[in-house]
């Protein structure tokens, strides 16, 4: 019989534009200020790829600063999972380019991609555990990775000034015999009926001739704000209480809330509803903006610089993206 073993997270690595860009600077190509983004948002700045540069390098490098973090070698990973929703092509898969990048080291271990869009670390966390937890996988480098100006029509004011790049990786494996770290619980879910509120829509069988398009001819993300909005204050109880449900916890036992950076709003109204003390919500939109799947485990990398996450402190991950999607865990560090 295979026994079941917990997951922990072993590493954590992150890797962040250097092409900064303000909400100045955006007033400068669209019709905004920096008053109006910061009251709607709480977004002050964003990082964005430079032209020519590849999501795949970003990922490979947050893959070997996790991988070094963690003091795992490359050889003994035997899977690789991308989460994003951005990719810098449909086919082969990100994770096999990051793979192919990474080294002859990896040998066979396998690789793929999952979309989730902003839940995609989360999903990827709930089918990380289950394979670790069975024992069909031993180490596995959960990377989500984002390149939201590739698909950003800055003209329109409602998406472009939302969302910035980056990529964050962790190395998932059993932690030891006896320690209480790990991950205690994960939920995912779904509601299809959003599908019309965050799309990006190409040329195809669907779509033909698609009028979401830049002047470039390229394909733009397109939201419906206020319907997101809803959904998003109203899912963020609903995942937390299904998770801490499944942990056996309560709200009292978190020590740090870190929600999917969406927007300030969403997160305050969400943290309300579920009656968690400001102090105990990790935000850092302000530098980053709404990077989507990497805004979990970026969280995490800034709660440990700041020297805030101690051993044994519990964090509760929460996330909503376009499907809708949504996702929740509870882990102890």
């Amino acid at each position: 019989m295979t026994s079941t073993l917990r997951t922990g997270i072993l590493g954590i690595g992150t890797r962040i534009p250097d092409n900064v860009l303000t909400n100045d600077d955006l007033a400068r190509i669209v019709d905004t200020t920096d008053e109006w983004i910061v009251t709607r948002t709480g977004i002050r700045e964003r990082r964005l790829l430079s032209p020519g540069e590849l999501l795949a390098d970003y990922g490979a490098e947050a893959a070997r600063r996790a991988l070094d973090n963690a003091g795992v070698p490359l050889s003994e990973v035997d899977l690789i999972l991308a989460c994003t929703y951005t990719p810098d092509r449909l086919c082969p898969s990100l994770a096999c380019d990051i793979h192919h990048r990474l080294g002859p080291e990896l040998g066979s271990a396998a690789a793929f991609d999952l979309n989730a869009a902003c839940s995609g670390f989360l999903y990827g966390l709930h089918l990380a555990d289950k394979l670790i937890a069975t024992g069909t996988h031993r180490r596995i480098l959960l990377i989500a990775l984002e390149n939201h100006s590739g698909i950003l029509d800055f003209t329109d004011r409602s998406t472009c000034i939302l969302f910035g790049d980056g990529a964050s990786a962790v190395v998932l494996g059993p932690v030891e015999d006896g320690s209480d770290s790990g991950i205690y619980a994960t939920c995912i879910g779904a509601d299809g009926e959003g599908t019309a509120h965050i799309q990006l829509l190409h040329d195809g069988p669907m779509h033909p001739e698609s009028p979401h398009a830049r002047n470039d001819g390229q394909p733009y993300l397109r939201m419906n704000g206020r319907e997101v909005f809803k959904y998003a204050t109203r899912v963020f109880g609903v995942a937390l209480d299904e998770v801490l449900a499944l942990a056996g916890m309560s709200t009292d036992q978190i020590d740090f809330l870190i929600p999917h950076q969406a927007n300030m709003r969403i997160i305050r109204a969400g943290a309300e509803r579920i009656h968690i003390a400001p102090e105990r919500v990790v935000m850092n939109i302000e530098r980053y903006g709404n990077t989507a799947s990497v805004s979990i485990p970026l969280g995490i990398t800034d709660l440990l610089a700041e020297g805030r996450l101690k051993k044994g402190d519990t964090l509760a991950l929460v996330a909503f993206g376009a499907g809708y999607t949504y996702g929740a865990a509870v882990v102890k560090w």
